[in-house]
């Protein structure tokens, strides 16, 4: 017969039995949210620390044990020194609606340099993988972020959801989707919606025609803290010839099929903020038809994407000038090999987003520093919007 004595013995065997086992399983590593950014190679322990330190302080931060990796990085920023952060004043949305389109922008969207890459892969399509009509020559491709990715949630927009999403996310700021659904092409469309879904919750883009080589976790060397970076871009053009105009928009030209980002980029801010105001200024006008517009290049694509982050990196807004060595210019990325870090932005060589293309200095796709695969299966582009490829 179980009495009240026996059962409280019993009660107290039983809850001393609960603690030690919760004791010893709260010495191991847990598992790190979801919609944590990836972490650097390393143990888990090691790399909360580097995350978790304020950016001030991360680069005194080491290891207490050597971390291998076969990357590498050139410190040379430039001279850029990011200027300190300024605290965001409350503003009404009456007094909102009346500021600046950046202004609005940079409001709705803070950036946090210190915080984490969101555990998001954006990809865009007519169709999802879950359609029949879904092209078999992509589902290897798409497959593969998933594969190298497992704890991150991956989506496939189609076009109508993203109009949908792009409404919902900027709902305060109604132009941006009125530009949005005035773009008279396709591809300007897709083009837009990439800064425009990172912009609002970060994470990574990449055209649904590349293929995962790498994870995200061994994009950047792990002795850069994560803490002071927010930005990661290829080059998807570097080429060193008296001809280069003839073929290429920009000497440098970053690609935008692949980027990764934490949410309110100033980057990323500034090009929404640029194809909204001139396509809004072209609609008031009537000069949205083809005889009228820029190239895709020039309007939405590599060439003013590219003309964003060198501004960027030349604002005296983010930066503190008086340490700088001067304009940074395609001099300074012109034949890297290895991860380049400028500010808050990471840089990474022809290799990482263009392996195998054979030519401008890339690398093959068993290349230590070769991360994505693009097959350039841009074929609603126009011929002269194209990637040049083999040509030479």
């Amino acid at each position: 017969m179980l009495t009240f004595r026996r059962a409280l013995v019993v009660a107290a065997v039983i809850l001393t039995c609960f603690l030690l086992l919760r004791n010893s399983h709260g010495t191991q590593p847990v598992s790190p949210n979801v919609h944590n950014s990836p972490k650097p190679t390393g143990t888990f322990t090691e790399n909360k620390a580097i995350q978790d330190t304020p950016a001030q302080q991360a680069a005194h931060t080491a290891p207490s044990k050597p971390v291998s990796s076969t990357l590498k990085w050139n410190q040379d920023d430039g001279g850029r020194v990011a200027l300190a952060k300024t605290p965001v004043q409350q503003i009404p949305l009456s007094d909102l609606q009346a500021q600046p389109l950046r202004k609005q922008l940079s409001y709705s969207f803070p950036y946090d340099s210190e915080g984490k890459f969101p555990a998001y892969i954006w990809q865009t399509w007519k169709h999802t993988p879950a359609s029949g009509d879904f092209e078999e020559a992509f589902r290897q491709p798409e497959a593969s972020w998933s594969e190298l990715h497992p704890g991150f949630v991956h989506e496939v927009v189609t076009d109508s959801v993203a109009l949908h999403l792009i409404r919902h996310f900027y709902a305060s700021i109604p132009e941006v989707a009125e530009a949005y659904e005035a773009l008279p092409e396709v591809v300007m469309k897709a083009d837009f919606f990439r800064y425009l879904i990172l912009l609002a919750r970060g994470g990574i883009y990449t055209d649904i025609d590349t293929t995962a080589l790498k994870s995200a976790v061994e994009w950047v060397p792990p002795e850069v803290p994560r803490s002071t970076y927010g930005l990661v871009i290829g080059i998807e053009a570097d080429p060193d010839r008296p001809d280069w105009h003839e073929w290429y928009s920009r000497r440098i030209q970053f690609c935008q099929w692949t980027i990764q980002s934490k949410p309110g980029h100033p980057v990323l801010v500034d090009i929404v903020a640029s194809i909204t105001e001139e396509t809004l200024r072209r609609k008031r006008v009537g000069e949205l038809g083809a005889k009228h517009m820029k190239s895709v290049m020039e309007f939405t694509g590599p060439a003013i994407w590219t003309d964003t982050i060198f501004r960027f990196f030349n604002n005296p807004e983010y930066f503190d000038m008086s340490t700088s060595k001067g304009n940074i210019t395609y001099k300074h990325f012109t034949g890297i090999t290895h991860a380049k870090k400028v500010g808050d932005v990471v840089v990474l060589p022809i290799t990482s987003f263009s392996p195998g293309v054979g030519q401008m200095g890339a690398g093959e796709e068993d290349d230590p520093m070769a991360f994505v695969k693009h097959a350039f299966e841009g074929t609603w582009k126009p011929e002269n919007e194209r990637h040049i490829g083999e040509q030479t």
